[in-house]
Formats: C-alpha cells, sequence, structure tokens
C-alpha cells in the first residue's frame, strides 16, 4: 500500500511538473518513485517494478531536458531500458516507452561531440515504428517519423555525408503526409523548413 501511494505521488508530482517551469516538483517525482521501487522490486512484482521504471524515465527526462548536463539524461536511458526488460512488444504502452528511450538517448546524443547515443536514437525510433504503422495508428507513426528524422538531421549535419540528412528528409515527408492539413501549421511549417534547409546545403 504504501509503495503504490508512492507510486502515484510520483506520477501526479511528474504532472505537475510537466506544466511547470521549475524542476522542484520533477524531483520530488524522482524521489518518490526510488522509494515506490524499493518496494516494487522485480522479482516479487515484475510489471509494477517495470511501470515504476517507464514514469521514473518520464521524470528524469523532462528534468534533464530542462537542464544543461546529462545526468538525468542518462538516469532516465537506464530507467527505460530497465522497464523494456520486462515489457515486451505486445504490451500495449511498449512502442511508448520506446519512442520517450529514443528521445532521452537523442536528448544525450545532442549534447555530446559523439554519435553512439544519436545512431541508438535512430535504432530505437525505428523498433519503435515497426508496433505504430501507419494504417493503424497514424499519428503516432507520424510523430514517430518526425522524432526518426529529427534524429537522423542532427546525425547527418555531424558527418561529411548525405545519406543520413536524406534519411531525414524523408522521414519528414512521411510525416507531412499525415499532418500537413490536420497539424498547427507552425509545426508544420517547422518541418517544412527544416526539410528546405537540408536541401540547400552545398
Amino acid at each position: 500500500m504504501w509503495a503504490r501511494t508512492q507510486y502515484n505521488l510520483g506520477n501526479a508530482l511528474t504532472t505537475l511538473g510537466e506544466r511547470e517551469s521549475g524542476t522542484a516538483h520533477l524531483e520530488e517525482a524522482v524521489a518518490a518513485l526510488d522509494a515506490a521501487l524499493q518496494e516494487l522490486t522485480r522479482d516479487r512484482t515484475p510489471f509494477d517494478w517495470a511501470g515504476a521504471q517507464n514514469n521514473l524515465g518520464n521524470a528524469l527526462l523532462t528534468l534533464g531536458a530542462r537542464e544543461t548536463g546529462t545526468t538525468h539524461l542518462v538516469e532516465a536511458v537506464a530507467a527505460y531500458r530497465a522497464a523494456l526488460e520486462v515489457w515486451t512488444r505486445d504490451r500495449v504502452g511498449w512502442a511508448a516507452t520506446q519512442t520517450n528511450l529514443g528521445i532521452a538517448l537523442r536528448t544525450l546524443g545532442e549534447r555530446e561531440t559523439d554519435t553512439t547515443h544519436l545512431e541508438e536514437a535512430v535504432a530505437v525510433f525505428r523498433t519503435a515504428l515497426q508496433e505504430r504503422p501507419r494504417e493503424r495508428v497514424a499519428l503516432e507513426w507520424a510523430v514517430a517519423q518526425t522524432n526518426l528524422g529529427i534524429a537522423l538531421g542532427t546525425l547527418g549535419q555531424r558527418e561529411t555525408g548525405t545519406a543520413h540528412l536524406e534519411e531525414a528528409v524523408a522521414a519528414w515527408e512521411a510525416y507531412l503526409t499525415v499532418t500537413a492539413s490536420a497539424w498547427p501549421q507552425a509545426l508544420v511549417g517547422q518541418t517544412r523548413s527544416q526539410i528546405v534547409s537540408i536541401r540547400g546545403r552545398p
């Protein structure tokens, strides 16, 4: 009962922290979920443990995105990977956790000179897309495509070749086939500008 209360508290604090500009509630969320994980062990309650790891990853990812360092992002990656050791592809939410792992890896890679985490992000987004086919979940498929495009674009900007940049354009164009007439034009215009920028490179 105590662990479940900590779990629910952590989720509530994460939601609150996501709606604020500060980090205090996110830090409290991390502490609450860490406390829950002291009781929700993998051996005794594997699915509850994986859920707590996933939600801990969410809090750490939001916290890490607001900071300049990489510590919380590294911890987010570890938490998502822990959850995915238990959750399998047939579980609802698996693809969402894969996507969040990709975002954490991409954000981490953007802050490093090495491209390893960006390459891992690309692989993770592609895996998530296998479980989010356009014909079944078009909007989720489109979101996965734009996340893939961002990772590929960042990777391509650091290389002398054009293969990853061309793949980024393809991913963004795929995204636009679903969102061009349905999503806010500011977002659509931003994606189109990225495509034009890459195509205009010498």
